[in-house]
């Protein structure tokens, strides 16, 4: 029995090659705005510091123990319990989510929102780096909590790996009264401003009429056919998208045996591009191959878009993703401008559906190495080793001072919301499919 032919790894060696050459001549973000004054940050960043062996030995935690999407009851749990610690009473369960929790600090003013996510791959572990996400943002609340003029609130967001936490929480209001979110993401570099995708997913089930496949294949229509034809005409379809959308797919149902007409057939796709509007071109497209594949071989279909909810692009906000840059700068970190990695290195979150309410910022932080790709176990190593336990560090530190830069500078909270406004302000997210 022979075995599957490796990949040829020459073109991604020539892009880590390209990239590298690109980084070392490239000028990092910058901000034209002051941030927060220096009696405001020399606290909160020196309690960042004095966090910073708790919040490792948390991010060790979640790492040993990973749980998937709705399920990470024992995560939730350590995350409040680290809160309590610290005096401070965590709202578990809201949003009718059972691992997603809430805790505030601060009463009037400007309200800044800080993201944790804490759901792991099954079979990989935490392959998304989600134990740094989760800790650095509760190290970012707990540092600005009783010292950052306005509200600050740390949202446990279960999930992200394909459940949506964060539009079901909206949904249900829990970021009505928020004026900007703030999150990272663990990676290969550090990045300011990296793409992400919208995401849709259609299970499409083709229905035919069975029959003895050998006796009588005339009297029936193969719903295993057109599924088939689906899946070719989506292969064809790629030729001629833009390089940033992306379609792939899997069958889930092909017949139960050979010598019986299959009757019922499926396959699941998921559906990706740049823009909102782009991708819902995309899928009206994807719906048309689907129907097209089921009248070619007299069968019917049914489409099921996204039973979790859809996933839309990152908006993002230069004007505070400039602060993050400045303030990763003071841990010796060079966070890039976009288009110095390759942009095409990228997936799907459900922080593009916030990004697309409010101002936001999800900021790629390196923690593993150029080669090591998201959602492998490599890069779950590194989430759980030293490169990302200094991540947990350098990451707490930037969130709680670009939140702090937001809540104490005027000036950069109008630029912010300016920028939001001219990209076309508040999208309307669970009617716009």
């Amino acid at each position: 029995m022979s075995g599957p032919v490796r990949p040829d790894d020459g073109y991604l060696r020539a892009l880590v090659a390209a990239t590298e050459q690109a980084v070392a001549g490239a000028e990092p973000l910058g901000s034209e705005h002051a941030g927060a004054p220096a009696e405001l940050r020399e606290p909160v960043a020196a309690a960042v510091d004095a966090l910073g062996d708790e919040l490792v030995a948390l991010s060790r935690d979640l790492h040993a123990h990973p749980e998937t999407s709705f399920a990470e009851h024992r995560s939730a749990r350590a995350v409040a319990e680290l809160l309590e610690r610290h005096g401070h009473e965590p709202e578990t369960g809201v949003g009718g989510l059972d691992t997603a929790l809430r805790c505030t600090s601060g009463g009037d003013g400007p309200h800044v929102g800080i993201l944790a996510e804490y759901d792991a791959l099954p079979g990989i572990g935490h392959g998304c780096g989600h134990n740094v996400i989760a800790t650095t943002a509760l190290g970012a609340f707990l540092a600005l909590a009783g010292r950052a003029p306005g509200r600050v609130t740390l949202f446990g967001t279960p999930a992200e790996e394909g459940g949506g936490g964060k539009e079901t929480m909206a949904r249900a209001g829990l970021f009505d009264d928020v004026d900007a979110v703030v999150m990272l993401h663990p990676f290969s570099h550090d990045v300011a401003m990296h793409p992400f995708l919208g995401r849709r997913q259609v299970e499409m089930v083709f229905r035919g009429v069975a029959a003895h496949a050998a006796a009588q294949p005339f009297m029936g229509r193969n719903a295993l056919d057109a599924a088939v034809a689906a899946y070719q005409g989506v292969a064809a379809l790629r030729q001629h998208l833009p390089p940033t959308d992306r379609i792939h797919g899997t069958f889930t149902d092909g017949g139960a045996r050979p010598n019986v007409v299959p009757e019922r057939a499926a396959v699941l796709f998921y559906v990706r591009s740049m823009e909102p509007e782009t991708l819902r071109d995309l899928a009206e497209r994807v719906t048309a191959i689907a129907e097209g594949a089921a009248r070619m071989h007299g069968c019917g279909v049914e489409l099921s878009w996204d039973a979790a909810p859809a996933y839309l692009p990152i908006r993002h906000n230069a004007a505070l993703a400039g602060r993050w840059a400045v303030n990763q700068r003071e841990r010796g970190r060079t966070s890039l401008v976009p288009g110095i990695v390759p942009e095409f290195l990228t997936g799907s979150t459900d922080l593009g559906n916030l990004s697309q309410r409010m101002p936001a910022i999800h900021p790629m932080l390196a923690i593993a190495g150029p080669t090591e790709a998201l959602h492998t176990e490599g890069f779950a190593a590194a989430a759980g080793s030293a490169t990302g336990d200094a991540g947990v560090r350098d990451g707490a530190h930037g969130l709680a001072m670009t939140a702090l830069d937001y809540l104490a500078d005027a000036g950069l909270r109008e630029a912010v919301h300016a920028e939001f406004a001219a990209q076309g302000g508040a999208l309307d997210v669970p009617s716009y499919f």
